[in-house]
């Protein structure tokens, strides 16, 4: 059958019209597309959500794959030698650096709280039951536990040993171990809470001029401090009560290690002594904005806003939502554990004053 001159000319129309429509429905279908590769730092205790393959299915659904590298969340918005890899991305762990981030004068296109987890102190259950009995923690009537931090803090500075304050198996003064606060962010956060707590409401300049000598001495009891929040949640759980009676960290983090192996931590439950987490009364949120740097990664936001990604997030990781609320379909024996709400919370200094106390710590 011969072809003839006008239907060859809409045949190629046709096809032409079809491959349009196919470019357009490619371009606007993410997951027909490569991802959009996007490097940047994030915070350690992270890691393992970027790292988990649903988290990079459900990303690269949405368009992106993700090089997240481990860095302190105030060492990425303030260190020269990071911020000049380029980063498309910024994820640290408080909401205090994005103020910070704005006075080191980075091109910050958006800033979007994705995740939150608040700070607690972790401990041991032997430990706990002496703290209990001096009157430091107590049981609240969900079960969880809390700490009168103020009185504990009190007590550190006072030289007492943890024979006075209950807990008569544990040598020497007593102590609480946190991160470096000029790197990592759990540190940082509770040198704000300390100065809270000490000043008897959120910390000012006037104020820090009071406690500030205060909060140096019991960061310099603490010896050696850890760069990253998780390789201290690591160095605690492996050292045990004698090496880490008292570690400040997410709640996440406790979370997501009962979550990856439950059967380990049914193990770990009946111990002589297990990981407690204790909240602190009044505690500080840990919120972890996104801050992009680039058009590429404004999307990556709105991905992780998404409710497969938010699931992931607290079912597999222990992330609370961005408004502090724990979200469905977590394991049992972490839905047992965790407070529903936070009513204690505590805002953070401002940025200048934590800036302020930076440099005292530093120093």
């Amino acid at each position: 059958m011969s072809i003839t001159r006008r239907g060859l000319g809409i045949g190629l129309m046709g096809a032409s019209a079809a491959a349009t429509a196919g470019y357009v429905y490619l371009r606007d279908t993410p997951w027909l597309q490569a991802p959009a590769a996007l490097g940047g730092f994030i915070g350690g205790e992270k890691k393992a959500f970027l790292a988990n393959p649903r988290t990079v299915a459900a990303l690269a659904h949405a368009g992106f794959a993700v090089d997240g590298r481990q860095a302190g969340s105030v060492e990425m918005v303030r260190a020269p030698e990071l911020l000049s890899q380029n980063p498309d991305f910024l994820w640290p762990s408080s909401s205090v650096m994005v103020e910070i981030a704005r006075q080191s004068k980075l091109p910050l296109r958006r800033a979007q709280v994705i995740l939150n987890s608040p700070i607690v102190v972790y401990s041991w259950s032997n430990v706990v039951a002496g703290l209990a009995t001096a009157g430091l923690v107590a049981r609240s009537p969900a079960g969880y536990a809390t700490i009168d931090l103020l009185a504990f803090l009190k007590a550190v500075l006072a030289d007492a040993s943890w024979a006075s304050i209950g807990v008569e198996a544990l040598f020497g003064k007593a102590r609480i171990a946190a991160t470096d606060p000029n790197l990592s962010n759990s540190g940082f956060m509770f040198a704000g809470l300390v100065a809270n707590l000490l000043s008897g409401d959120v910390a000012t300049p006037d104020s820090l001029d009071k406690v500030g000598g205060a909060v140096e001495t019991l960061f310099r009891r603490m010896g050696y401090k850890s760069h990253s929040s998780g390789s201290q949640f690591e160095d605690y759980l492996a050292g045990g009560p004698g090496a880490y009676p008292m570690s400040v960290g997410y709640e996440s983090q406790l979370l997501e290690w009962i979550i990856a192996d439950p059967a380990r931590w049914s193990r770990v439950g009946r111990s002589a002594s297990r990981p407690v987490i204790l909240y602190p009364v009044p505690t500080v949120y840990s919120a972890h904005p996104l801050l992009t740097l680039k058009p590429a990664a404004d999307g990556l936001v709105d991905a992780l806003m998404s409710v497969p990604l938010q699931t992931i997030a607290w079912a597999e990781h222990g992330f609370r939502g961005p408004l502090g609320a724990p979200g469905a379909g977590a394991h049992p024996e972490v839905a047992a554990m965790v407070p529903e709400h936070l009513d204690a919370i505590a805002p953070m200094p401002e940025a200048a004053v934590m800036l302020a106390l930076l440099e005292r710590l530093a120093a």
